[in-house]
């Protein structure tokens, strides 16, 4: 028998907006995230009852990841003046800007791989599954993000510097409602702010 959905969303949210914070940026991650539950839940009742609902949830989150990407290319707004750093001001993930704009900034395929395999916890041949290719491509990906991440998160402007030349390229920060409200109320179920310094140690210290 399957848990209640609500379950399913207390148990899993945090992993997946951290996926899309990986995946998409901290700007989108909220669009990601509501998204890739609204899809889930209308899906849910379809699911058969031994499915691995995490990695059923990973591979939903990395669909909507997409749309949102191609959502931001057609169309992104320019605009006159940029700060140097986009506000965090409410947004979750706002306590480790270094860690996510490394991530953010790592090639497609190594991105992927890291925020499926070292968030998401789940085997390279589950990650294989979801991005294509084989289990060995995946931890090579997963690898190579890993002592890239090491290298720009022991230099922190790399990361800046880094994402805004991936950003001018790919449409990041540009999502397809634009940025959540940074004090609208709380969604019921909505995860709990992650502790990030937790997971930026852990990332430092990952096998790569």
């Amino acid at each position: 028998m399957k848990k209640p959905f609500e379950r399913v969303v207390e148990e899993h949210a945090d992993t997946v907006l951290r996926v899309c914070r990986a995946v998409v940026g901290v700007h989108d991650a909220d669009d990601a995230w509501s998204e890739t539950f609204l899809a889930a839940m209308r899906a849910y009742p379809d699911l058969p009852d031994d499915a691995n609902v995490e990695a059923w949830l990973v591979t939903i989150a990395h669909r909507k990841a997409i749309d949102l990407t191609r959502a931001g290319r057609r169309h992104a707004v320019p605009v006159a003046d940029l700060p140097e750093r986009p506000s965090t001001v409410g947004l979750p993930g706002g306590t480790d800007h270094d860690l996510w704009r490394a991530v953010r900034a790592l090639p497609g395929k190594q991105r992927q791989a890291v925020a499926y395999h070292h968030f998401a916890g789940l085997p390279y041949r589950e990650v294989a599954e979801i991005v294509g290719g084989t289990p060995e491509a995946a931890r090579r990906a997963a690898s190579d993000g890993i002592k890239a991440l090491r290298t720009t998160l022991a230099d922190p402007d790399r990361a800046a510097s880094a994402e805004a030349d991936t950003g001018a390229g790919t449409g990041a920060g540009t999502g397809a409602r634009g940025r959540p409200e940074p004090h609208g109320p709380r969604e019921p179920g909505r995860p709990r702010e992650p502790r990030e310094s937790r997971q930026n140690a852990k990332l430092k210290g990952a096998t790569p």
